[in-house]
């Protein structure tokens, strides 16, 4: 007769099979635990990261709504355009130079708004319009077209070759019209950024 050995049966031998099974729980468990931990580390400084972020995004964003609605000195606001108005006079050509000089250039009339906002300030001032490199042919500073006439005073433009600028005058019977004089007169000007 064979006799078979059967450790298992023998009360040793399922203690040591569960002794290996909880060893293998017990290791599972640690690893389990330690990825966990990591991840969890992980999530709690990425959260951080995130509120700094944001906290650092909602600063900006309040300097940027405080620099919006703050005028800065000698300028004024109108819809999404600052504007400087001089208080000295110039030709047009030095009047373009000054507004370079701040970031800015000659006002470019885009809108009958920002026409009713110049006429507002009830002076006259240079503006960014000329036609000095093709007679007869408006262009403003930025290169496009004037694209209508009723911005001219009556009779306007009427200069010929020698009147090449353009001033916008505020009078009570031609109010905020544009009137072609010749570059070198001297005006106040009037600059947009």
């Amino acid at each position: 007769p064979r006799v078979h050995f059967q450790w298992w049966k023998r009360p040793s031998g399922v203690a040591a099979v569960c002794l290996g099974l909880l060893c293998v729980l017990l290791l599972a468990g640690i690893i389990g635990l330690s990825v966990y931990y990591k991840l969890q580390t992980s999530s709690n400084t990425l959260t951080i990261e995130r509120d700094q972020l944001q906290k650092e995004r909602d600063d900006l964003m309040r300097k940027f709504s405080n620099l919006k609605q703050t005028c800065p000195e000698g300028w004024r606001k109108f819809e999404s355009s600052w504007y400087f108005l001089s208080t000295v006079i110039k030709p047009w050509d030095e009047s373009r130079q000054d507004c370079l000089e701040r970031g800015a250039d000659l006002v470019v009339i885009n809108s009958d708004k920002e026409q009713e906002f110049l006429n507002n300030l009830n002076q006259y001032f240079w503006i960014g319009l000329n036609d000095s490199v093709t007679e007869g042919t408006w262009k403003w500073v930025d290169g496009t077209p004037l694209n209508t006439t009723r911005y001219w005073g009556s009779r306007q433009p009427n200069g010929g070759g020698g009147e090449n600028c353009v001033l916008f005058l505020f009078s009570s019977s031609d109010q905020g019209k544009l009137h072609d004089y010749p570059c070198s007169d001297v005006s106040s000007w009037i600059c947009e950024k």
